[in-house]
């Protein structure tokens, strides 16, 4: 015989009794419990008074204390602690009657009022044209073409993705203005956005326009979010991406580079022309003060020339003929300085004499063998005799009196 089975005496591994013994049933226990509380509200009577009513003054106390300590119990669930940087908005039967700052409060306790907390100071976010799974990776490759592709003011496709971080300004009206604040944010992000982009071009969005046009975005979400009163206050607005469709990437790659290329080549240009332009400049400068310096050279020789003649004209006003004989002295002079022949004219005689002094200083060492061409009366001191004016020979048409004249009219002219 098993262990299990009636009969045997056999005793229960479990509980230690006999196999026979029946458990006690379930309303039996249900009837135990009865009994005692019976007995805590009677006052050990078990529920019988004098009145024969079925109650005594022990048991109505006993419930006066039992709902006294049910409404200590719930008066005490009124009170609640709001953490730092959370506001709680209090409602009486759904309508609004305050907000609670941190620390601890009470409000009158369910269901006649209720509390809902909501956190002011976090950063909340939404993603317009892209998901990612919370830290930072792209899901399904990242982007929305239904939200990411607009057109711009060019006509051309562009894929835009927004990262908009706000937070709670005021909890009242984040609360009971909108219904759904994330869902109502994210629609006017992307008619902000597409207004925007609509009245740009792509080259502008693409390039130098990102700060701008996020700036125009931000601004314009704002607007409209204080217009619903829906206290939420855009921190800011990141453009995490903006690029052509990805079917025309490659061509749009190659249109980059040819403009690239096109700057650099004008960069290059104008860097030349600067170069070139400066040179001009300086050149230019340069032949300014050359000239200027001649203009003041020829002013000055000109203003010298004719001080000059002026004092000339004063002398030869008081002696005309010494004037004249040291005018000639000083042109023969002049001449003459630039040759090394020597022409001599002797005094009562027919012939000229000769000599040519740049062969004698070229070849001192003949200089005794060198014949003296028509000089047979000469003399040293026939030599070193003065000209005059009235000797000068025919032959020299270059210091005859009108070569002499004519230099005269012309420092007369000066």
């Amino acid at each position: 015989m098993s262990w299990n089975e009636p009969g045997g005496g056999k005793k229960d591994p479990w509980s230690g009794r006999d196999a026979n013994d029946a458990v006690p049933e379930l309303d039996e226990a249900i009837r135990s419990l009865q009994n005692k509380l019976e007995q805590i509200f009677s006052g050990g009577n078990n529920g019988e008074n004098q009145n024969g009513d079925g109650f005594s003054g022990n048991s109505l106390k006993g419930l006066g204390l039992l709902a006294v300590g049910v409404g200590i119990i719930w008066g005490l669930s009124g009170f609640y602690i709001v953490d730092e940087g959370n506001h709680g908005v209090e409602t009486r039967f759904g309508k609004y009657i305050g907000t609670t700052q941190a620390g601890l409060n009470w409000h009158l306790p369910t269901p006649i009022e209720q509390v809902t907390l909501v956190n002011v100071k976090q950063q909340r976010f939404i993603e317009v044209g892209y998901r990612s799974n919370g830290s930072g990776d792209l899901v399904n490759g990242g982007s929305v073409p239904k939200e990411a592709l607009m057109l711009t003011k060019d006509e051309n496709y562009v894929d835009v993705r927004l990262a908009v971080q706000y937070q709670v300004k005021d909890a009242k009206a984040f609360i009971f203005n909108v219904a759904n604040p994330a869902a109502t944010l994210k629609h006017v992000t992307e008619s902000a956005q597409r207004g925007v982009v609509g009245s740009s071009t792509m080259d502008f969005i693409l390039t130098e326009g990102r700060g701008e046009i996020v700036a125009e975005i931000k601004k314009e979400i704002q607007e409209v979010m204080d217009n619903y009163n829906s206290g939420i206050q855009i921190t800011s607005v990141n453009l995490q991406d903006a690029q052509p469709p990805e079917q025309v990437q490659n061509a749009f790659a190659d249109a980059i580079k040819a403009r690239e290329d096109e700057q650099r080549l004008i960069n290059e240009a104008q860097a030349y022309a600067n170069d070139v332009i400066s040179k001009a400049r300086g050149a230019a400068a340069r032949k300014m003060q050359e000239a200027e310096g001649y203009k003041e050279q020829v002013l000055a020789q000109a203003q010298g020339e004719t001080s000059r003649f002026s004092q000339l004209l004063t002398e030869y006003t008081k002696a005309p003929d010494v004037t004249r004989k040291r005018l000639y002295i000083e042109t023969m002079e002049s001449v003459l300085s630039n040759t090394n022949n020597v022409i001599v004219d002797v005094k009562n005689g027919s012939n000229v004499m000769y000599l040519p002094l740049d062969k004698l200083m070229q070849n001192p060492q003949n200089t005794a063998t060198t014949p003296i061409i028509n000089a047979p009366h000469v003399s040293s001191a026939t030599v070193e005799e003065p000209l005059i004016p009235q000797n000068i020979p025919q032959t020299v048409p270059s210091i005859s009196n009108s070569s002499i004249r004519g230099r005269q009219n012309d420092m007369r002219g000066r």
